[in-house]
């Protein structure tokens, strides 16, 4: 299966326009640093939590690097769901020097 993707540039153009953002990494990375607005479902729960992902927009979806988001996207397309991943990561977005709540700015 082709894993639709996006770069950090495009996705804080489509944040801005009110797209959806899932982050998939566990608990203590997301309290380290997030993308204000982004939903939280660690990538092992997402089967047990897949009723509280919207079906009717699509979603892109990050990690760390983008390892993790690409397996969550895998999973949530085979499941009907539009789900793009985010290329990099937050690595990336932090390395590019994106806001992000409450850590590294």
């Amino acid at each position: 299966m082709d894993i639709p993707e996006i770069e950090i540039a495009e996705l804080e153009r489509c944040l801005a326009g009110g797209s959806l953002l899932l982050d998939v990494r566990e608990d203590d990375e997301w309290a380290e640093a997030h993308i204000d607005g982004a939903s939280h479902i660690a990538l092992a729960t997402i089967p047990d939590r897949l009723d509280e992902i919207s079906t009717d927009v699509p979603i892109y979806v990050i990690c760390a690097r983008g390892v993790r988001s690409a397996r969550a996207v895998e999973f949530l397309r085979h499941h009907k769901i539009e789900a793009i991943n985010v290329v990099g990561g937050m690595m990336a977005w932090l390395d590019a020097q994106k806001p992000s709540i409450p850590g590294r700015n």
